[in-house]
C-alpha cells in the first residue's frame, strides 16, 4: 500500500507550511501529494508550485471541479502539468456539489453521472491528441453550423496515459467510476464498511468494462492524529465531521450525510444535519458519534495507527492519503513521519 498526503485547500491558514509539508513528504517517499479546490484557491496553480519544488512525489488534483472548466481546458492543464512535472501528474475530477456548481460557477447541477461520463470521454480523447470531435447530451464539439473544426492538442504530455481519478461517494457514481476511471478518490472511508459502501460498486463497474480491480487505485483520504488519548484526538475532528455530515450540501442532497446513513448512522446523521442546518454547529459536533470519527480517521499511538493501516490494506485500499492534524509545521511533519513508521510497523512498506 502506498501513502499520499493531502494539502487540502490553499488559503486555509497553513499556506506558509504547505510547501514544506510537501517537500518532507517527497523526502520520506510518499507516493502522491494532492491539492483541493472549492471556491478559493485553484488546484492547478498549487500543484505547479509544488511540482516545481519537489523531485519524486506525484502531484494530483483532488479535485479539479468539472463545472469550473471545459473538458478541453482540463486536458490542456493536465498535459501541461504532466509535461512540466516530468510525468508526475494525476488528474482527479469531481462534479462538486449543487451549491458550488450553481452558486459559484453558474452551471446547472443536473445529470451528474452522464455529465461526468462525457467529460471523461472528451478529456481522454484530447489528452490522447486525437482530433477533437464529440456529440453528446452536454457537449458537442465542434459547435454545429459555425467556423469551428476538429483540432488536436499541441502539447505532448510526458506520458501516453495520465492516470485519471474520479471523486465518488454514491453507489451509482462509484460504479461508473470503476467503469471509466483509473482510480477512485474516497472520503469518510471506513475499513469495516469499505466493501459494502464502495468496493462492491467499483467492482461492478470494472466488470461492466470487462476489467477487475487489479491495477485500479482505491485512494481514500483519512485525517491522522498521533497521541495516547484517542478520545481527545477524536474530538479534534468533530467540527470537520459535523460540517460534512451536517452542512455540506442541502437537506435533500448531502452525499456525506447519505454515506453516514449507509454506514449505519441513520438516526445520528439526521440529528447532526438538523442541528447544523438550524445554526447549532457546536451541538452538531457534539452529536457526532465517536465511533464514526474513529472509524474514518487514523487516531492514537503509532502502533494503533499501524493496525488501522493494516485493516485498510486488507479491505482493498491501494493508496492511503493522509491529512495529518496540526497547528504547526512541526506537528504536521511529525504526522507525516508517524505515517511512514506506522506503514513499516504494519508490514506494508
Amino acid at each position: 500500500m502506498k501513502l499520499g498526503i493531502n494539502l487540502g485547500y490553499w488559503g486555509a491558514g497553513m499556506d506558509a507550511d504547505n510547501l514544506a509539508v510537501a517537500q518532507e513528504a517527497d523526502r520520506l517517499g510518499y507516493s502522491v501529494c494532492w491539492a483541493a479546490e472549492a471556491y478559493g484557491s485553484d488546484a492547478p496553480t498549487v500543484l505547479s508550485w509544488v511540482a516545481a519544488q519537489t523531485g519524486r512525489i506525484d502531484v494530483g488534483s483532488a479535485i479539479f471541479q468539472i463545472p469550473a472548466r471545459t473538458p478541453a481546458m482540463t486536458a490542456m492543464t493536465a498535459a501541461t502539468l504532466d509535461s512540466l512535472s516530468g510525468g508526475r501528474f494525476r488528474l482527479g475530477l469531481g462534479v462538486s456539489g449543487p451549491q458550488v456548481s450553481e452558486g459559484w460557477y453558474g452551471v446547472k447541477f443536473d445529470k451528474p453521472l452522464s455529465r461526468t461520463r462525457e467529460y471523461v470521454e472528451i478529456v481522454r480523447k484530447a489528452m490522447a491528441r486525437e482530433r477533437l470531435s464529440y456529440e453528446g447530451e452536454h457537449w458537442t464539439l465542434p459547435l454545429p453550423g459555425g467556423p469551428g473544426k476538429p483540432i488536436k492538442l499541441t502539447v505532448h504530455p510526458q506520458r501516453e496515459h495520465i492516470p485519471l481519478y474520479v471523486a465518488a461517494i454514491g453507489p451509482k457514481n462509484l460504479e461508473q467510476t470503476g467503469e471509466i476511471a483509473d482510480g477512485a478518490l474516497l472520503i469518510f472511508a471506513s475499513a469495516a464498511h469499505l466493501e459494502e459502501t464502495a468496493l462492491r460498486h467499483l467492482r461492478a463497474g470494472r466488470a461492466r468494462a470487462g476489467l477487475t480491480l487489479d491495477g485500479f487505485d482505491v485512494c481514500p483520504t483519512l485525517p491522522l492524529a498521533v497521541g495516547d488519548d484517542v478520545a481527545a484526538l477524536a474530538d479534534l475532528f468533530r467540527p470537520y465531521t459535523a460540517l460534512y455530515v451536517g452542512g455540506m450540501g442541502s437537506r435533500k442532497q448531502n452525499f456525506y450525510n447519505q454515506l453516514a446513513r449507509r454506514m449505519g448512522y441513520e438516526r445520528e446523521a439526521a440529528e447532526i444535519q438538523d442541528l447544523y442546518l438550524a445554526g447549532d454547529k457546536e451541538g452538531a459536533a457534539a452529536a457526532v458519534p465517536r465511533q464514526l470519527i474513529d472509524s474514518t480517521c487514523l487516531l492514537g499511538p503509532v502502533e494503533r495507527i499501524a493496525d488501522g493501516m493494516r485493516a485498510y490494506a486488507e479491505a482493498g485500499v491501494t493508496t492511503l492519503t493522509l491529512a495529518p492534524a496540526g497547528f504547526t509545521l512541526e506537528e504536521r511533519v511529525a504526522g507525516l513521519r508517524a505515517g511512514v513508521e506506522a506503514l513499516e510497523r504494519a508490514g506494508l512498506a
